[in-house]
């Protein structure tokens, strides 16, 4: 029973609502969990292409759960196996490209990085080729990379999140991670 000035009773803890509390990990905690990431993969692999490959896939993992976790407080629709982003207006499916590629742009990103990409691009070579840009990426902040690993880009990782998120949508896709150093002024 609710009444005025009376707080509500449970029955059950199972009944009690989830607590809307801080929904942030520590800078700290996850430069840690993911530095010890990449040693474990870089022991586990003979060269740098399958080490970043080891990344993407974890990072497809990781962008899979985030989507169904973003579907499932959105109180979205599932389609067999496949988890598909609902526009909050009418709950439609997402079914054109750009529609998705703007939601990982602002929504997923925010999500995980605390804030909206610096940029979404098209590209100029293939009529489907599209860049999310992020000057400072985060999963390359607390990341030294030795000498003899010149080429290795932490930002895999990033591409495997991107992947699985739209994989999961049901848009599959080529997704890569490149480093593009910036001018300085």
């Amino acid at each position: 029973m609710i009444g005025v000035g009376k707080v509500k009773q449970y029955s059950n803890v199972l009944d009690k609502p989830l607590s809307k509390g801080k929904q942030e990990v520590s800078l700290s905690a996850f430069a840690f969990l993911f530095s010890e990431l990449v040693q474990y993969n870089q022991t586990q692999v003979d060269n740098i292409a399958e080490l970043e490959r080891r990344l993407e896939d974890a990072g497809y993992a990781v962008g899979a759960r985030v989507l169904e976790l973003l579907c499932h407080r959105d109180k979205v629709s599932t389609n067999g196996t496949v988890m598909f982003f609902l526009i909050p207006q009418g709950n439609r499916r997402e079914t054109r490209l750009l529609g998705i590629l703007s939601f990982v742009h602002s929504t997923v990103w925010k999500v995980l990085f605390g804030k909206v990409a610096d940029s979404l691009e098209k590209g100029t070579e293939h009529e489907d080729e599209y860049m999310i840009s992020e000057k400072e990426l985060l999963v390359n902040r607390f990341i030294s990379i030795p000498k003899d690993m010149g080429t290795f880009n932490c930002g895999a990782f990033v591409a495997g999140i991107v992947r699985g998120v739209l994989d999961s949508a049901g848009f599959p896709a080529v997704v890569t991670a490149h480093f593009v150093p910036m001018e300085v002024k």
